[in-house]
């Protein structure tokens, strides 16, 4: 019996879709697995015993070492985020989006934006988006699956990489998926027939293999982010932007929120920090403030 090793690439009903040397191969994980309550996750490297070779069919041995693991969504070895929203229809729900960012910094995973349909918007908005994020440290992308524009840019922030893909339904996600997959470098009817990937509708964590050693993964569509594990006292560290303007506060520990001689309630009063930025940051402290008390 051969024994390989490789990468899960999708879980559902109880089967684990493999992913070595450009074949996808059904398992189950190994009692001895369930034994000791290690779950494998979408993005483990496994090492897995062939039972089947004519028709793809093995076993999960056992995980190698997990270099991360996100909880939301549960998936493992992830290098960064690439959160999509779109510039235009729907318009950005800032409220979502930074609730986001907050949990993918609280998960120590790097994270890019890009804002798809670029070409509904002129360039002044454009610029208002990047001004916003950027100055909060993030990498900004601008793209049109509509016209193909920003693909390059796209696939070398990929290149190498594991990333996770993650954005509200009707942004294009989906779009983003196929302009990029005629890179990929193996055969990707054989995965939709394998591990019978939906053509519209994303349910469940996916990792679609686009490069050599470049994997997306599409997760489904999110509506809601609740803030856990977060303390209210503890949020402002999730605000990069905040940093250069502490030291102008007389607190030690300010809050910023109704503290006097606050530098980051100056900063946002003289225009330095974005207003949307910070009244999220506000909605945001009271309702892990409330949530103590409970």
């Amino acid at each position: 019996m051969d024994v390989i090793t490789g990468k899960i690439i999708k879980g559902i009903g109880g089967f684990y879709y493999v992913y070595s040397d450009d074949v996808i191969y059904e398992c189950r994980a190994k009692g001895i697995l369930r034994n000791i309550k290690v779950k494998p996750l979408v993005g483990d490297d496994v090492v897995m015993s062939i039972i089947d070779p004519d028709n793809h069919i093995g076993n999960i041995d056992r995980i190698l070492e997990r270099r991360s693991e996100l909880i939301r969504p549960a998936v493992a070895n992830v290098d960064q985020a690439l959160v999509v929203f779109a510039v235009l229809s729907p318009t950005p729900n800032y409220n979502l989006l930074d609730r986001f960012l907050i949990m993918m910094k609280k998960q120590k995973v790097p994270t890019v934006i890009c804002f798809n349909k670029s070409d509904l918007a002129d360039e002044t908005l454009c610029s208002t988006y990047r001004t916003i994020y950027e100055n909060a440290g993030y990498k900004v992308i601008f793209s049109s699956t509509k016209k193909q524009d920003g693909l390059e840019v796209l696939y070398e922030c990929l290149r190498g990489k594991i990333t996770t893909l993650a954005g509200p339904s009707g942004v294009g996600k989906s779009s983003i998926m196929n302009m990029l997959n005629p890179h990929a470098n193996m055969d990707t009817g054989e995965i939709s027939r394998k591990i019978e990937r939906g053509k519209h509708t994303t349910r469940h964590s996916e990792l679609i293999p686009i490069a050599e050693n470049t994997f997306l993964m599409d997760t489904p569509g999110f509506s809601n982010i609740g803030l856990y594990d977060i303390e209210a006292d503890e949020l402002k560290d999730y605000y990069l932007e905040f940093e250069e303007h502490e030291k102008y506060c007389k607190f030690r520990g300010c809050n910023h929120i109704g503290e006097k001689e606050c530098g980051v309630i100056d900063a946002v009063a003289e225009g330095e920090i974005s207003k949307d930025r910070y009244d999220n940051y506000k909605l945001f402290f009271e309702e892990l403030k409330d949530r103590r008390k409970y």
